[in-house]
């Protein structure tokens, strides 16, 4: 009998776990008795698990089929007379080997276990055959089958294997008989050497080729059963064999695992593997999941045997002495450690694995179910004896989700923190992002001593792109708080880390808008500008330059890159602020953006002078860190630098440009260089084309406000390169480049903005040393006939500005004439002395086609005797032009002269004496045409009285016809008209005179006209208001006044 192992070659004192159960299984219809099938178990030859349930053999030959319940579904006699030895099943194929009394060598049969005889019951026999080597008989030692059911291995006792190929296509192919099966083939003998194990290596993607493992007593050989090579004879991989059931698979089908006395070995199809040091005897081993099943053979426990299981057994044992046991170990040999150990009195029969469980078969027909408690439970027992990394590996070998690894990786940090190992519990936690809100993490680690860890793990989220907009503001905070300019510098210009989207674009590991703000608000403005420029957030740059570092020159390039549409709306938020510090450049950008239609070209600037640099940075917001408890050591922390890119374009320092306002990190960076910024921002996508689209000058008018020599600077150039339009040019404007896109309308507007913008600033510009006339530019502006300015707008901005030429000029322009008189006479009053003058030239210059200018001028000049006096000949100029032309009545001029007494009667006696005469013989021509219309008027009614009479007769003393023209003869007719015509000339039955009938005509449609529009009673008074008498005796002319027509209507 075997001995308990004593402690000096006892097995290495591995951790052990109680993580299985061990339930009795009893009979379903007894539960004080163990199943049906069991109770007779020394009868039992060979148990093994199938696809259909368990499969229990004995020694008289009968196989049965065994259900969940354990109870027999159903039994037939396999090999009649003998006993069952081995069974193996696949795909509902099962083979048995077994001993008959009619046959010496073994019986190979075949049965499908999916179709049954209908007579018997029992499963369909499909083939029988013997096993036979050579001549003498040699049982049957182990076998083995593919899962493909393709090969089929027999091991013997005398070292001999043989292999069926080809097994499946015999099995189901319909021709041959009972006993048809391929030929076997002799791979291996071993006279010396029995066979102890068997078991196939499946085809995997990386080996596609079926092994067969062969297990002696003393070595263990592999033979490529398919593929390339195969059929060669077995190469040797191990010089250690195993006893008789120490050998199986493991549970992948990979490895064969061999058990000795002294440790547990796995070797593969070329050499040995992993070795486990597990020392014991071992009688029979299994495979159930991952882990190993040891049966160790019958010992005599002892209490200073050296497992605790074995000596707990004798503690609380009542057995005699003597008695022997057998003892189960369930041992994980990826993790190393028992999972169960167990004794059993009566000894082990069987040990098999079904339905996922596995189960014990003692000697005196117990069933024990080895149940596995559930991973939670076995976890919580690994958590209270803090074997984290214990618990971690078998979740791995049990494949255990990711939230589950999380959550033991999340116990494992919690564990470690708890002892003060913060680096290992970081480590710990940066394994549960995606599963762990990372806020319970960023919590335990805010306190300043360990903000480096904090810095890990936040550098961890931003790298696997699950950081938001507030982990990058705490991160970049720590960053600026302990001046670790290093790791700043990598972070910022870290690359993207995948490309995402519809579009392909790269995604950052941060926000960007939140990584610029806290470096702006920090004061690492270049970091900050790095961004923005790199990521092409152009305000955002613009903004840092300008209002953070106050490095216009800069920001004045990068305008210029950008182009003229990135740059219009940049422009117009900054253009001031870039004209107070760079107006003259900035004066230069804005010519180039409004006139050209090419992309903005750039100079190549010298190198700039660094000036001496003061650090000045804001306070963050995240103060609550604590970090001034930090030791100064502390600030700087060992990282990898990362090289910075190429600098900014450098600018020339002007004496009068403001300093820079610079970054923080210039006072805290040792030997670290700046990080740069690329050398070229990416001009706008909108400017492939080969032009590009100007914007309206009006845009950065408001930019000027101070500025104002710069801006007739910009309007003048503007309007010349743009337009072709200058002051000195007066005919067709200059030629310059047409712009195809350009709206018409747009550009009209655009150009009377600017040119009534220059006209502004020409009248308020001051007088200099240089220009004695400042407003000569202005008046050059209004004599250019083609310069598009609104006559309306200058006229404001002349009366506002008092600029006289410019008023004048307009106002003569605008046909108001009356205007520049009044406005001479206003300037008179005002003690100018000079402006009658003007009145009285400007009189005589508008007064061909300004009639009307003369009675006011007459009236201005005899307003006070001063004027009189020195303008007396020109009132008598006045008098003459107005009697010539008619202007005033006599009465008229009498009354203005008369309005006060400045005039005298002497100076209009010439005048009036001319004027009394003139209306004298005008009286009398009028006389004799009244005379001369009186004796014509009463000769036609003569006339019209003599025809009006019947009884008097009328002479025709007519010789030619009124429409030939030819002598006339008759017949003839007469009309009382004394118009005579041939016969033949008139239209047959025309009654009237064809002469007179046209004129007659005419009267007679004036007359229904005049009739019409007496009905018309508002026209009458709209025509009485404007002509007064003339309109009345016009009426009185049309008859619309007689007493006749207004009967006739009413009749």
């Amino acid at each position: 009998m075997a001995q308990a192992p004593t402690p000096a070659n006892a097995a290495p004192a591995w951790r052990q776990f109680v993580f299985f159960d061990v339930v009795p299984v009893k009979d379903i219809h007894d539960l004080g008795s163990s199943p049906e099938v069991f109770r007779k178990t020394p009868e039992i030859s060979t148990i093994v698990s199938s696809s259909v349930g368990l499969i229990v053999a004995d020694i008289h030959g009968s196989v049965y089929l065994v259900n969940r319940d354990f109870e027999i579904a159903n039994s037939w006699i396999a090999h009649t007379g003998g006993r069952v030895t081995h069974m193996a099943e696949r795909r509902g194929i099962l083979i048995t080997l077994g001993e008959e009394d009619t046959a010496r060598h073994p019986f190979l049969k075949v049965w499908d276990l999916q179709t049954f005889d209908k007579k018997t019951g029992a499963p369909l026999l499909l083939r029988s055959a013997k096993v036979q080597s050579g001549n003498r008989p040699h049982p049957v030692s182990t076998i083995a089958l593919s899962a493909t059911l393709s090969y089929l291995a027999i091991g013997l006792g005398d070292g001999t294997v043989i292999l069926y190929r080809h097994l499946d296509q015999s099995i189901y192919s319909t021709s041959g008989s009972l006993s048809t099966l391929p030929k076997p083939r002799v791979i291996h003998e071993s006279a010396t050497e029995p066979i102890t194990g068997l078991g196939f290596r499946e085809p995997t993607e990386e080996t596609p080729h079926v092994y067969l493992f062969i297990v002696t007593t003393n070595r263990t050989l592999c033979y490529q059963a398919s593929g390339k090579g195969s059929g060669g004879t077995p190469t040797v991989v191990d010089e250690i064999g195993a006893g008789l059931g120490c050998a199986t698979m493991d549970w992948k089908a990979r490895e064969i695992v061999v058990a000795r006395d002294e440790a547990i070995y796995c070797c593969g199809t070329e050499s040995r593997g992993a070795c486990y040091a597990y020392e014991g005897l071992k009688s029979r081993i299994h495979t159930h999941r991952n882990y190993i099943v040891i049966v160790s053979p019958p010992f005599t426990p002892t209490a200073s045997a050296a497992s605790a299981t074995v000596r707990n057994f004798v503690a609380k044992s009542v057995a005699p002495s003597g008695s022997e046991i057998a003892k189960v170990t369930v041992f994980d040999p990826e993790n190393k450690f028992v999972a169960h150990s167990g004794t059993f009195p009566e000894g082990v029969r069987e040990v098999f694995s079904s339905w996922g469980k596995l189960y014990v078969l003692s000697n005196d027909g117990k069933l024990m179910c080895l149940e596995e408690k559930p991973t939670s439970a076995k976890l919580d027992m690994l958590y209270r004896k803090g074997l984290y990394l214990l618990a971690l590996n078998i979740a791995e070998t049990q494949k255990l989700d990711e939230s589950h690894i999380a959550d033991i990786h999340k116990q494992y940090g919690d564990h470690l923190y708890t002892k003060g190992d913060y680096d290992g519990a970081m480590q710990q936690y940066i394994k549960t992002i995606r599963y762990v809100q990372p806020s319970y993490v960023i919590r335990k680690f805010l306190d300043a001593q360990r903000i480096h860890n904090l810095v890990t793990y936040l550098q961890e989220l931003h790298s696997l792109g699950l950081a938001n907009s507030d982990h990058t503001t705490l991160l970049l905070n720590t960053y600026t708080k302990l001046k670790d300019v290093s790791r700043l510098d990598s972070f910022i210009k870290r690359e993207s880390l995948r490309v995402t989207g519809e579009e392909g674009k790269d995604e950052l590991p941060f926000d960007l808008d939140t990584a610029i703000r806290v470096c702006r608000q920090a004061g690492y403005f270049e970091h900050a500008s790095y961004l923005a420029k790199k990521y092409e957030r152009h305000e955002d740059y613009l903004r840092i330059q300008i209002e953070d570092a106050g490095n216009y020159k800069d920001a004045l390039m990068y305008l210029r890159r950008l182009g003229a549409e990135a740059a219009e709306s940049n422009l117009a938020r900054y253009g001031r602020a870039m004209l107070d510090n760079l107006p003259e450049e900035t004066t230069d950008l804005l010519i180039d953006i409004c006139t050209s239609l090419a992309l903005l070209t750039i100079e190549t600037e010298e190198a700039e002078t660094s000036p001496v640099k003061q650090a000045s940075g804001g306070p963050s917001y995240l103060s609550y860190l604590a970090l001034n408890r930090l030791p100064t050591a502390s600030a700087s922390s060992p990282v990898d630098t990362v090289p910075t890119p190429t600098a900014a374009l450098p600018t020339p320092a002007k004496p009068t440009e403001p300093a820079r306002r610079d970054s923080v990190q210039d006072a805290s960076r040792a030997s670290n260089s700046p990080p740069g910024t690329p050398t070229t921002a990416t001009p706008a996508k909108a400017q492939a084309a080969n032009t590009v689209k100007r914007p309206s000058p009006r845009l950065y008018f408001a930019h000027f406000v101070d500025h104002t020599g710069h801006f007739v600077r910009f309007l003048e150039t503007v309007a010349r390169k743009r337009w072709g339009q200058t002051l000195e040019n007066t005919s067709e404007p200059l030629p310059v480049e047409a712009d195809p896109n350009a709206d018409e309308q747009a550009e009209k507007r655009d150009q009377v903005a600017v040119w009534n913008t220059l006209f502004e600033l020409y009248l308020s510009r001051p007088p200099s040393a240089s220009d004695a006339n400042p407003n000569s530019k202005a008046l050059a502006l209004l004599q250019n006939t083609t310069l598009p300015y609104d006559p309306t707008h200058a006229l404001i901005l002349c009366s506002t500005r008092g600029f006289t030429p410019g008023l004048v000029l307009l106002w003569e322009r605008m046909g108001m004439h009356e205007d520049v008189v009044r406005f001479f006479m206003d300037r008179h009053h005002d003690g100018d002395a000079d402006a009658s003058s003007e009145v009285v030239r400007r009189v005589r210059q508008y007064g061909a086609g300004r009639p009307q200018l003369y009675p006011l001028v007459l009236r201005f000049l005899t307003s006070t005797p001063a004027l009189l006096a020195k303008h007396r000949d020109d009132v008598v100029d006045v008098l003459r032009v107005i009697d010539e032309e008619k202007i005033m009545p006599p009465v008229s001029v009498v009354q203005v002269l008369s309005r006060n007494g400045v005039a005298s009667v002497g100076l209009v006696k010439e005048w009036l004496m001319a004027r009394i005469q003139n209306a004298r013989q005008e009286v009398d021509t009028d006389q004799q045409l009244i005379a001369s219309y009186r004796s014509e008027t009463q000769e036609k009614l003569r006339q019209a009285e003599e025809l009006a009479d019947p009884d008097r007769p009328r002479v025709f003393h007519v010789t030619q016809c009124s429409a030939c023209q030819g002598g006339l003869d008759l017949p003839a007719v007469h009309f009382m008209c004394n118009h005579s015509y041939h016969q033949r000339c008139l239209a047959e039955n025309e009654t009237e005179c064809p002469n007179c009938a046209r004129e007659h005509g005419m009267i007679r449609e004036i007359r229904r006209n005049n009739e019409r529009l007496a009905d018309q009673h508002d026209l009458f008074l709209s025509e009485v208001r404007e002509g007064g008498f003339d309109a009345l005796a016009s009426g009185f002319s049309r008859g619309t006044l007689n007493m006749s027509r207004v009967d006739d209507v009413a009749a």
